[in-house]
């Protein structure tokens, strides 16, 4: 499945262990896989059973040069974290990010001889639906065929041009499903206005959601053509979409919503320039 025949995953949150549950789903051999967290040292979640080296600090890694190390944790934990993987031989090595935040020059100061992409990944990946977006100017052909087979493992793979690019993605497809749960909530929250009891609320506005994603997913149609498709004029979805299209609001509010998360993003990346 991947060119890497020997990866490194640091960190084995939700992230991490999704990926790798998705690679193991996937016919990666389990022996080419390391995981290092100090979490491991208590708990495994049947990794090392399933073959999957486990290791609670990268000081008792049993490789010193990897073709690939993942850096799945958060941003705060890079300074921690990055020194200790210079005792790696960079020499031909792939390193690929997930944390927000953290720029190519951030990755290429610690890795000088290896080659850096950054990745944006969202939670759906935890359930293989997952989309990401990569960006590696450096990186050939052959290894960003590599990393996007990996990346596939838990949903789309995108490739961005520039490295701006990363903040908008983490804004809409990083944070978006955020907004999407709380959607959810401010829904069933509506229907409880409307008389409805709390349960059947909620029962109706996280399986409307889980549903038009399923349909969004399948369908050749566009999302306004399947928005069409539920408006009849003069009915009903058209007077609720008189308030959430037609008057700007929700688009406004959207626009709002990824531009705050866009400018944090960027502030991230300059606080650790």
């Amino acid at each position: 499945m991947t060119a890497f025949d020997s990866i490194v995953v640091i960190g084995a949150g939700r992230m991490g262990g999704a990926l790798v549950d998705g690679w193991l789903a996937r016919g990666v051999s389990a022996a080419s896989i390391r995981l290092v967290d100090p979490a491991l040292a208590e708990e495994d979640r049947g990794w090392r059973a399933k073959g999957v080296g486990c290791f609670a600090t990268v000081e008792m890694l049993d490789v010193q040069a990897p073709a690939l190390v993942m850096l799945a944790i958060k941003p705060q934990m890079m300074d921690a974290v990055l020194p200790g993987l210079a005792r790696l031989d960079h020499e031909g090595l792939t390193v690929l990010s997930v944390a927000a935040g953290t720029t190519l020059d951030t990755l290429q100061a610690a890795f000088p001889k290896a080659v850096c992409i950054r990745s944006m990944p969202n939670t759906p990946a935890a359930v293989g639906a997952g989309i990401t977006a990569a960006y590696g100017p450096e990186a050939s052909t052959s290894v960003k065929a590599g990393v996007t087979s990996l990346l596939q493992a838990v949903g789309q793979v995108v490739w961005v041009e520039d490295e701006v690019a990363m903040d908008a993605v983490t804004a809409v497809s990083g944070s978006g499903p955020a907004y999407v749960f709380h959607l959810v909530e401010a829904l069933a929250e509506a229907g409880e206005a409307l008389g409805l009891s709390s349960e059947t609320a909620m029962a109706l506005a996280r399986q409307t959601i889980v549903g038009s994603g399923a349909l969004l997913a399948v369908s050749e149609e566009t999302a306004a053509q399947l928005r069409a498709n539920v408006t009849s004029p003069g009915g009903t979805t058209a007077a609720g979409l008189d308030i959430l299209r037609d008057s700007g609001r929700l688009a406004d509010l959207m626009r709002d919503t990824t531009k705050a998360a866009f400018d944090r993003s960027v502030a991230l990346a300059a606080s650790k320039a």
